[in-house]
């Protein structure tokens, strides 16, 4: 299929101008991306595109230099996650995926008013804080600080995200990938830091009262799919659930064509 145009534009933002992607025209979604980057979602938004306005951007994690860390970065990602729905003057569906997800519900938490709704894809949420995460994170700190982007990142992976090690050395012995993972290492590593901020629990979620959908893989980690479970739990609204069949926590990359089918359906029930 042919992608809708695309234009730029730039929004003031808490650490300067946020420059925005748009593609097609109607209703308004924003796409706060996951520690893969806001190209993944390329695909994803040229299918949307055919029916719906789509505004994307970089978020701050991985486009400032150094990035925000902690507490810091979470006030960070919220505003601007509110800056780019307020310029579209209008309610906008959020769409989050994975710490974009927990940025996405963080910041309809702290303001609903500029979104209509929510689709959240696999938020990682700190339901019990681990020890053992805890070390594995200031593990990959260490390496990163100490000039091994790819150490770092060989423990996010492992450690943190669940990926099996024998995957994860094949993944990181590809010269491509293995410089695609040093280049966003150390966005990866604040970013793990800015969910490891985060208040543990769930409950505190009960305040967001918004048309909620959330998409998990059938192949996604264990972990993640349990969050998503206890997140519909304390809803107070109960959200649509929908499970991608053959998919884990890249379909955004490996079927963007269903993602955006999920994200379609729920989004054209949403009331303007």
């Amino acid at each position: 299929m042919d992608a809708p145009l695309e234009t730029l534009s730039r929004v003031p933002g808490p650490a300067g101008d946020i420059e925005v992607v748009t593609q097609g025209t109607g209703r308004r979604i924003v796409i706060v991306h996951g520690g893969t980057g806001n190209r993944t979602w390329e695909g994803v938004a040229d299918h949307l595109a055919a029916s719906f306005s789509v505004l994307r951007y970089t978020r701050p994690t991985y486009r400032l230099t150094p990035p925000a860390r902690g507490a810091a970065a979470v006030e960070i990602e919220v505003a601007e996650a509110r800056a780019v729905a307020t310029s579209a003057r209008e309610p906008v569906v959020l769409v989050g995926h994975s710490s974009g997800a927990v940025v996405a519900i963080e910041a309809a938490l702290a303001d609903p008013s500029p979104f209509s709704a929510l689709v959240l894809y696999e938020p990682p949420l700190d339901v019990t804080h681990s020890v053992k995460g805890a070390a594995a994170l200031q593990r990959a700190r260490t390496a990163l600080d100490d000039g091994h982007p790819v150490r770092a990142m060989r423990i996010h992976l492992t450690d943190l995200v669940g990926m099996p090690r024998p995957l994860t050395t094949l993944l990181l012995a590809i010269p491509p990938a293995r410089r695609l993972f040093a280049d966003f290492a150390e966005g990866q590593i604040a970013d793990n830091e800015m969910l490891d901020a985060l208040p543990v629990g769930l409950q505190r979620f009960a305040g967001v009262q918004l048309p909620v959908l959330l998409i998990t893989g059938e192949k996604s980690p264990r972990h993640l799919r349990d969050r998503s479970a206890q997140l519909a739990a304390v809803l107070p609204r109960p959200p649509r659930q929908t499970d991608l069949m053959g998919q884990a926590h890249g379909a955004n990359d490996s079927a963007p064509d269903v993602l955006a089918g999920a994200i379609t359906e729920f989004a054209a029930r949403i009331p303007t």
